[in-house]
């Protein structure tokens, strides 16, 4: 039986950034991923430069595109722009490359992973966890690390995140060349996909274009609707490949530790819920779980709650009030453009969100008053 300090169950970004902080600071780590490697992963990639504070090592590699500009747009038209102040404060990057920075540089550090490989049963003896896999090798270790995504289920076998996950229901694909989106400029579409939105995000040769909606899941299976929403984008070739993905977005104020185990990004329903973020989370997760082990495992002790604690103030009480605005915003999406986009400080507003300047919480009370005022008329 092989033993290491953490275990990590998924290999994607919150796994391997958790690794890399882990392994770095002298650890011995193994992450366990289900999937083969080599997956192109249309992730939108949209990431504020300021997460750069959250990440051991230079990122620069997989860093597509540097954006000045969002645009919105109701139905392909009434066009509205925002300008995002300062070098850079918001980037595109190509997961595919980020993860695997982060894996290569975690590995480099002593990390290991087992690739592809299912954990079938995890139990408990002498304040060790016992992981069996489907490579019928037994794994042991101090700490957990639930890093297996949206549709994890270890999550839940933990009870760590809500009791009733909430989820957006997307579709994802990536298609050569820019379309009619400038190299410099992000795009959210509204109006066509009702209680959603569409987004455009452009990499150096290529666009991440995505469709989510938070409220109805089943209105992404409308064909003519996404290749509609598809060729506003500037796009005529509709042989794509698309990825439908259900995101577990945040759903309130709730424990994300155990006894020596901690949820991190998607698996911990950390998604923003009125935008559809997850980079931001998952790196910032990772961050606060490294931290936290690492101090259980200096100290000798067992207590991980204060990562829970960390992850509310910096990120669930922000959220909080993005679920409140999402909620009102989806339900009334022509009085939600025209009060949240159009408002002449409101685009700005949201390009701060997106660059980590701004949280929902320093807008929301404004925001909701509008809606909430402009939707009983």
């Amino acid at each position: 039986m092989k033993e290491f300090d953490i275990i990590i169950i998924g290999g994607g970004l919150s796994g391997s950034s958790t690794a890399l902080n882990l392994s770095k600071k002298g650890y011995s780590v193994l992450i366990i991923e289900k999937e083969a490697s080599g997956s192109i992963k249309p992730c939108a990639g949209g990431m504020a430069s300021s997460m750069k504070k959250y990440l051991p090592l230079d990122i620069d590699e997989s860093i597509e595109s540097k954006i000045r500009n969002v645009e919105f747009r109701w139905e392909s038209s009434d066009n509205v722009v925002a300008d995002l102040s300062g070098e850079s404060p918001f980037w595109i990057i190509r997961r595919e490359k980020l993860d695997k920075l982060l894996l290569d540089e975690a590995i480099k550090y002593g990390g290991e992973i087992l690739r592809p490989v299912q954990v079938e049963k995890i139990t408990q003896q002498n304040k060790n966890w016992i992981i069996k896999c489907s490579n019928k090798v037994t794994y042991k270790s101090k700490f957990l690390v639930i890093a297996d995504g949206s549709q994890s289920k270890w999550a839940g076998y933990f009870n760590l995140g809500p009791r009733k996950p909430k989820f957006a229901n997307t579709i994802a694909l990536r298609l050569k060349g820019l379309g009619n989106i400038p190299k410099d400029s992000v795009r959210f579409e509204f109006g066509f996909v009702k209680y959603g939105f569409a987004w455009a995000f452009p990499l150096k040769d290529s666009v991440n274009i995505g469709l989510g909606t938070f409220i109805n899941n089943k209105l992404l299976e409308n064909k003519d609707l996404n290749n509609k929403v598809i060729k506003s984008f500037g796009f005529e070739d509709l042989s794509f490949k698309v990825v439908h993905k259900k995101l577990r977005i945040w759903n309130g104020l709730n424990k994300l530790n155990g006894d020596r185990v901690i949820a991190v990004g998607d698996a911990a329903s950390l998604c923003d819920p009125f935008l559809a973020e997850g980079i931001r989370p998952s790196l910032i997760s990772s961050y606060f779980a490294a931290e936290s082990i690492d101090e259980c495992l200096s100290r000798n002790n067992n207590d991980l709650n204060n990562y829970s604690t960390n992850i509310n103030n910096e990120w669930g009480k922000s959220m909080a009030w993005g679920k409140r605005i999402a909620q009102i915003f989806y339900r009334f999406p022509r009085t939600g453009y025209q009060l949240g986009v159009k408002r002449k400080t409101a685009p700005q507003r949201i390009a701060q969100i997106l660059s980590g300047q701004m949280n929902y919480e320093d807008i929301a009370m404004r925001v909701i008053k509008r809606l909430l005022t402009k939707s009983k008329d």
